[in-house]
């Protein structure tokens, strides 16, 4: 599947059980009131909404600004009220990350032993393009396992990020299965980092676990957006790793079942506060 990059556009992910970042609430905000319908809402209203969980007036401006500068938000006035709506790229940010949520799952029991191999070699003084080029494979499922060489479970499409990045000609890309004396399950560990992702997934059960939500949420529109976010900050870290070389109590799946049930448990509320709080507006009508 072609996966667009927000590592590179929203920051690394928060470390496990910290506050998550005013970015990634923003992105996830929109992702749940804004993604698919075509609409803008007012700074205003987003203000309301972000007091909600205790985040400031100034912090919300600054974030709505900074996000219009790269790219992820759309300004536009209205009379004396300004509205911001999703740009494309950030419309497949969200759609990515609901792909993750909604189908992909934090459980991996589908892997046939294929692997994805990309080696590239970039000149020393092309920092950013070596930066944007780890954080996308990141985002993508890769790990590094040896200088200049990445791999990823199953098979990825690494043709659009090159193509995107303009590294096509420094790029080689290859699938294939390990053979001996190389083995899934130390192979795994050495790419990725195994007990920091089980650590996230029992970061987010402590905190969740007790079915209430995080102090700073004052109501259902607030819980759902921080656990949202929590819930995507872990999908970010997760490369998706084959089940049957993971511990046999990974914790992904027990945190996934308790992140469908307080979901299922904070939308209505948050939908029925949303409905009644966010000033909509559409560009387009």
């Amino acid at each position: 599947m072609t996966q667009p990059a927000p590592t590179a556009e929203t920051g690394p992910p928060a470390e496990p059980g910290s506050p998550p970042r005013p970015q990634s609430l923003m992105l996830t905000f929109f992702g749940i009131h804004v993604l698919g319908t075509g609409t803008a809402l007012s700074s205003a209203s987003v203000i309301d909404a972000f007091a909600r969980v205790d985040v400031g007036e100034d912090a919300v401006r600054s974030t709505l600004t900074r996000m219009v500068g790269r790219g992820l938000l759309e300004r536009h006035r209205r009379g004396r009220r300004m509205y911001f709506s999703l740009t494309r790229r950030a419309a497949e940010v969200l759609a990515d990350g609901q792909e993750r949520i909604h189908r992909t799952g934090a459980v991996n029991r589908a892997w046939d032993g294929t692997w994805t191999l990309v080696g590239f070699s970039l000149p020393e003084s092309w920092r950013r393009e070596r930066h944007d080029l780890r954080s996308r494979l990141v985002w993508a499922g890769f790990g590094p396992l040896q200088s200049g060489l990445w791999v990823a479970p199953g098979r990825v499409d690494v043709a659009p990020m090159a193509a995107e990045l303009g590294l096509g000609d420094r790029i080689r890309a290859f699938h294939g299965e390990a053979a001996a004396p190389t083995e899934a399950g130390p192979l795994l560990r050495t790419a990725f980092d195994v007990d920091a992702i089980a650590d996230g997934y029992r970061a987010f059960l402590a905190r969740w676990g007790d079915g209430a939500a995080p102090g700073e949420a004052r109501d259902d529109l607030g819980r759902l957006l921080l656990l949202h976010t929590d819930w995507l900050d872990l999908v970010r870290r997760d490369p998706h790793l084959p089940a049957e070389h993971l511990p046999a109590d990974w914790p992904a799946e027990a945190a996934e079942a308790l992140f469908r049930e307080l979901s299922a448990r904070f939308e209505p509320g948050a939908r029925r506060i949303g409905e009644e709080i966010l000033d909509r507006w559409d560009p387009e009508a």
